[in-house]
């Protein structure tokens, strides 16, 4: 693995409650040749720079020091094709789900493209709820004890870091694909979820979605639209076609 490949994996935490974890995800991090930490509305503001964080952190305070706090989930995974929320937990609706070892050569290959990844851990209780999951392109789960199944996040992230490095570092061809192939043009989840949101609005104007009973239409249309991986030109027709049903209001 090279630093040009790990420049490409964006680390995410969500509303991640104890600095102890912040501290303890960027040294593993570190220790696996990884750097790019982002920290979504965390439970204590300016989490990075708190004592036990920095702790914990050991010797990767300056994975802590780079890494980026905002509120917004939206604009941490914006321009990447490929987000994967790691949870165990089962859902009726949302992203296509797979394990950990069929989503690395999905890694591999969006990293030999040159594309963006972004690999997202929810809160320490809950994990990730489904409005975060709406902004992922899979719903991954890493194989355990069925009967304990609970991973520390901080072991998680160690999990996943020492696999991806173990993988971006195998001569696979795929870098010679990602060379040679076109890059696939996917629109990321941000993007998916503003037509969403569109279509929502253009839905109601025809009168085919009831918003004082929409029932399960909305979350239906995610799954769906989440299946079929939609490229940036997709979304720009399907836009279209909301605009078109809002004109009819």
């Amino acid at each position: 693995m090279n630093a040009s490949q790990a420049q490409l994996l964006r680390w995410v935490l969500v509303e991640t409650s104890h600095p102890g974890n912040v501290g303890s995800a960027a040294r593993a991090l570190k220790t696996m040749g990884f750097s790019d930490l982002h920290l979504i509305s965390p439970k204590i503001a300016g989490v990075a720079q708190t004592s036990e964080a920095i702790a914990l952190a050991s010797g990767a305070v300056d994975v802590l020091e780079s890494s980026q706090e905002t509120s917004s989930l939206g604009s941490a995974v914006q321009g990447c094709s490929l987000v994967l929320g790691l949870t165990s937990r089962d859902r009726e609706f949302g992203p296509p789900a797979l394990n950990w070892q069929a989503a690395r050569p999905l890694v591999q290959a969006a990293i030999a493209a040159n594309q963006q990844v972004a690999l997202l851990f929810g809160p320490e209780r809950t994990g990730l709820d489904n409005h975060h999951l709406s902004l992922c392109t899979h719903r991954v789960w890493l194989d355990a004890n069925p009967l304990y199944p609970s991973l520390n996040l901080a072991q998680a992230i160690m999990v996943c870091a020492f696999t991806l490095r173990e993988s971006l570092g195998e001569d696979l061809g795929l870098v010679a694909l990602g060379n040679n192939t076109e890059t696939v043009g996917y629109a990321d989840p941000a993007a998916v979820a503003a037509m969403l949101e569109h279509w929502r609005e253009g839905l109601e104007a025809i009168g085919y979605l009831d918003p004082t009973n929409p029932k399960k239409l909305m979350p239906r249309l995610q799954a769906l639209f989440a299946r079929t991986r939609l490229h940036k030109e997709e979304i720009d027709l399907l836009r279209g076609i909301a605009k078109q049903m809002l004109l009819k209001k």
